[in-house]
């Protein structure tokens, strides 16, 4: 038996990531309502696994939103890792980060009480300090370059591309996708420095109000 529990944690992995891929996907092309057995129809379960790993749609949530919250921060990481300069991260971040922010968005709306709930678990509040201390770090270092006005922070980036990314009602989902990649490139253009920018109004959220800590 040993022997075996090495491949029954593999196995056991590998069904919760196959059911957290597929309900990441039907929950973006169809809404909130998505049947519990169509989701472990795409992932390739019985419906006893997917239960046996998610008891109900809220725990489903929660393995969603944490899923993409740790996709986000790794691709912060990659992103302060692998670039250049910090704005060419902030900006790689921005652009690549916006689909994962979005089901998180979409996902806020649709489950409110499970949302509350979610922002008292210990690796939720690890994520979202973790990815606040990158985007600090590039604020900062991209300030320091010469690159980002400096009368803003990683709050403001994250407060802007919580707006931008919230649905709009009525607006059909293609030309939802098409205005935010429109409105990104908008955002990266106002966050740049120069000589004749307009000041910002003092900010009212910082960081520590959003979970981070300087």
């Amino acid at each position: 038996m040993k022997n075996e529990s090495p491949r029954l944690r593999a196995d056991a992995r590998h069904n919760r990531e196959q059911i957290i891929e597929a309900a990441r996907a039907l929950i973006a092309e169809r809404g909130v309502d998505v049947p519990m057995e169509e989701v472990a129809r795409r992932a390739g379960v019985g419906a006893a696994t997917l239960y046996r790993r998610f008891p109900d749609r809220e725990a489903l949530v929660r393995g969603v939103a944490l899923d993409g919250f740790d996709r986000v921060v790794a691709i912060a990481r990659d992103a302060e890792d692998e670039e250049p300069d910090a704005w060419r991260a902030l900006a790689r971040f921005i652009r690549r980060a916006a689909a994962e922010l979005r089901l998180a968005t979409w996902l806020s709306i649709w489950f409110t009480s499970t949302w509350e709930q979610l922002h008292a678990e210990p690796e939720e509040q690890r994520l979202r300090q973790a990815l606040l201390k990158i985007l600090d770090r590039l604020v900062r270092r991209a300030q320091a370059d010469g690159d980002l006005r400096r009368d803003v922070d990683a709050g403001d980036l994250t407060l802007m591309m919580a707006l931008l990314l919230r649905p709009l009602p009525g607006l059909r989902a293609e030309l939802t996708q098409r205005s935010v990649d429109r409105f990104l490139i908008l955002m990266l253009e106002g966050l740049r420095a120069g000589p004749d920018i307009q000041d910002l109004p003092p900010a009212e959220i910082g960081l520590t109000d959003l979970g981070g800590a300087r």
